[in-house]
């Protein structure tokens, strides 16, 4: 299966708590870290939730 991974750009500080947990649920807690996830609708939805705040890597 296809992999993308995704790089938090912008502080979570002062987001709304969906939006953290989203961070959270793909595995983003800090600034400039970068992670890799199976490309499926779920991830996809959580990067379209959080997408001023990250950044996909293709």
């Amino acid at each position: 299966m296809a992999t993308i991974k995704i790089k938090q750009t912008k502080s979570r500080i002062g987001s709304p708590k969906d939006q953290k947990r989203a961070l959270d649920a793909l595995g983003l807690t800090k600034m400039n870290r970068v992670v890799e996830h199976e490309d499926n609708s779920s991830i996809r939805g959580l990067i379209r939730k959080v997408r001023h705040l990250v950044t996909v890597i293709e």
